[in-house]
């Protein structure tokens, strides 16, 4: 399939004319077209696509139908159907009235080569582009970020019920694959316990005998293996995708102890972010955030919030659910600044903010990072009429390499170290017995009498500096009015969740995850322009009728 690029020679006359007889108030459609042209061009897509071949549907025109897809919520099928039928789609396509359109099965096999060849970003860059074009959107101002959960396509499986889902579903594999190898291999027992999915299967009641059955599936899964890797099996069952599934999992899940199949403590399983959650999403991770936990992914929403201009969004990470908001920071000012959005203030919760990011979204882009950092506190727990003695009572001479205490000690000992992540600090200390005799020692540490005395935990000069202007700034009116503004991204979230369904993954695995999002991000700015040009207004926050009766006293 070849790329035979397309012109765009307008609306066709015939088109025109009978859309805007039918529709003399205009649709979102029509509006687009009007004010950002046919949006899409055969060139931004391209590299997708040979120079030989059979002539291909114009990509321009099906990454459009994409986005007009997710902003209606509708199936491929649906959508090319509407490619048929609606007339202010044929309007914006630039398409005769009498234009029959293309299969639905066209829509996914072009997702699937952009995410061949890397372009899932290409959508919203091309939209932005356009949309600075058009003078309604521009670099510096105001942006704010905030992320949720995305739940995986697939059913959240617990460990027994993943072990014997994993065997199961290999087993489905190779009895297609290989049926004549591997029926001299299962017994009429395997059938019974491997011949329904795991959602219809009444596990035993009682620990040690769910243990049994857990280690049994082990054994019957360590059998399987040994047989793929057998001299007289074919070489090619190993290349099998679900065997190579099967060998991460029970590497995972399970250890053998001699002839003995274990399951490993939950202690020594690896990391959540390492291991696997599902046979048939190998991308989705467990995770956990305030307590709530699930099975996918995390999305970060990132868009502008000036008053006299559509709030568009700038920028979507599709990351793995164990990703800290943290680790994202710098990955979304370098996608900013590649787009040439930068914003002058990026609002963001505690989540995305540590000293080190301030400083380096500082002096890598130029960009105020707020957010509320840490407090300074300190838990004696020794005397609660009395307030701690937190670090800011402290005096750091950084020259000298010493701090002074609040009756005058100095410290003993100043060293370098990292975190286990390697991030560096420097640790203080101060004599046993200068902090022995203190007056304030209750306040001051937790040590017991006796043991040692007072230590303190810094960042590096620059980043403790920041951290400490921050404490001191975010307790000011003028700060916290600053700070508002980023609730309204909560809003956004919410539009996206209703309007295109983003919390719950439509396609199996990160990447397809990622241009879902993509797409309707995308799809979410073209509606808010439609309501710019419209005039609608920001929807109110939400007040209950009982604070509103309180607001009301």
């Amino acid at each position: 399939m070849s790329l035979e690029s397309r012109a765009d020679d307008g609306v066709p006359e015939l088109t025109a004319r009978v859309v805007r007889a039918s529709f003399p108030k205009g649709t979102l459609a029509i509006r687009i077209r009007e004010v950002l042209g046919a949006l899409f061009t055969d060139e931004d897509f391209a590299e997708a696509f040979p120079g030989r071949g059979r002539p291909a549907i114009s990509p321009g025109s099906l990454a459009l139908v994409s986005v007009l897809q997710y902003a209606e919520g509708l199936s491929d099928r649906q959508a090319a159907d509407q490619v048929r039928a609606r007339m202010d789609w044929k309007y914006l396509l630039g398409l005769e009235l009498d234009d029959p359109g293309f299969d639905f099965t066209v829509l996914g096999d072009f997702r699937s080569r952009l995410i061949t060849h890397g372009l899932e970003e290409r959508v919203l860059q091309v939209v932005l582009a356009r949309l600075s074009e058009a003078a309604l959107l521009r670099a510096g101002g105001r942006q704010r970020t905030d992320s949720t959960h995305v739940l995986t396509a697939v059913r959240t499986l617990n460990r027994m019920e993943f072990v014997g889902e994993t065997l199961r579903a290999t087993l489905e594999v190779l009895a297609a694959a290989a049926p004549n190898w591997l029926t001299p291999l299962i017994s009429p027992a395997w059938v019974e316990r491997y011949g329904a999915k795991v959602d219809n299967y009444r596990f035993p009641k009682g620990e040690n005998v769910r243990r049994e059955w857990a280690e049994q599936v082990g054994r019957d899964g360590f059998t399987l293996l040994d047989a793929v890797d057998a001299a007289t099996a074919p070489a090619w069952l190993c290349e099998v995708p679900a065997v190579r599934i099967l060998r991460r999992a029970w590497s995972e899940q399970y250890h053998r102890d001699g002839q003995e199949v274990c399951w490993w403590e939950g202690k020594d399983l690896p990391p959540a972010r390492d291991r696997l959650s599902s046979p048939y999403d190998t991308d989705a991770h467990y995770g956990i955030k305030r307590g709530s936990g699930w099975c996918g992914y995390k999305v970060h929403l990132s868009e502008t919030c000036e008053p006299d201009a559509p709030h568009l969004i700038t920028n979507v990470e599709t990351t793995n659910a164990t990703v800290n908001d943290t680790e994202v920071t710098a990955e979304v000012h370098q996608h900013l600044a590649e787009r040439e959005l930068k914003p002058r203030e990026h609002v963001v919760d505690a989540g995305y903010v540590t000293a080190a990011h301030i400083l380096a979204a500082r002096e890598n882009h130029g960009i105020d990072l707020v957010g509320p950092v840490g407090l300074d506190t300190h838990h004696s727990g020794r005397d609660t009429q009395a307030p701690d003695l937190t670090q800011a009572a402290f005096k750091t001479d950084w020259e000298a390499r010493k701090i002074v205490c609040p009756q005058g000690a100095s410290s003993i000992s100043w060293s370098q170290q990292r975190k286990a992540s390697g991030t560096p600090l420097v640790r203080v200390h101060f004599a046993l017995a200068d902090c022995d005799p203190c007056p304030l020692r209750q306040r001051c540490t937790k040590a017991a009498n006796g043991k040692r005395g007072r230590s303190l935990t810094l960042l590096p000069r620059e980043q403790q500096q920041i951290l400490e202007e921050r404490r001191a700034e975010q307790q000011t009116d003028e700060w916290k009015e600053r700070y508002d503004v980023r609730a309204g991204v909560e809003g956004t979230i919410s539009q996206a969740v209703r309007r295109t369904h983003l919390r719950r993954a439509t396609y199996r695995g990160q990447n397809k995850t990622h241009l879902a999002n993509v797409l309707s991000v995308t799809a979410l700015n073209i509606a808010r322009v439609d309501a710019w040009l419209n005039g609608t207004p920001l929807g109110a926050t939400r007040v209950s009728h009982p604070a509103r009766l309180t607001l009301a006293a």
